[in-house]
């Protein structure tokens, strides 16, 4: 994904995160209800230069981290292929509406093309209606039910 200004005309920019994004990356991540302070975002980021399979995306403005998307390609064995999974997905609420989500699902979308998966496919809580609305919208579809079985504080 090349830095790139949004379809609207607004200065709207998406890049890879660096470590300096902590603070951001931690306000969003407290926005999609993952409680997250910017020393722990800044450990996070950290981590995830030592997976090359993941990658995050931040949609800034005026140089305010507003959105961001995470996403991991991997093999997938049950389809014998490797596929993307978008495992986190953000916007702030004051720039909803305004196709950064769009933006960034069709950045990821690229991405994943480009690195051989054959499909895209993300979780999302239940009480999140809007945001199922919004994937819908998007062309993506119900496939499955996902269980959960925590083995710790995570």
């Amino acid at each position: 994904m090349e830095t790139s200004p949004a379809a609207s005309n607004t200065q709207v920019y998406i890049r890879p995160a660096v470590l300096e994004d902590a603070p951001g990356v931690a306000a969003l991540l407290q926005a999609l209800g993952y409680p997250c302070s910017a020393e722990e975002a800044a450990v996070r980021l950290l981590n995830l230069r030592e997976e090359p399979e993941q990658q995050l995306w931040i949609a800034q403005e005026h140089g305010e981290a507003i959105a961001m998307i995470a996403m991991d390609i991997r093999y997938y064995l049950p389809l014998g292929a490797r596929t993307c999974r978008i495992t986190a997905l953000v916007v702030l609420d004051a720039f909803h509406g305004r196709g950064i989500g769009k933006r960034l699902l069709r950045e990821a979308e690229q991405k994943a093309r480009q690195a051989g998966a054959s499909r895209v496919e993300l979780t999302t809580a239940l009480h999140r209606e809007q945001a199922h609305l919004f994937y819908k919208a998007c062309g993506y579809e119900n496939a499955s039910l996902r269980f959960v079985k925590r083995l710790g504080d995570a």
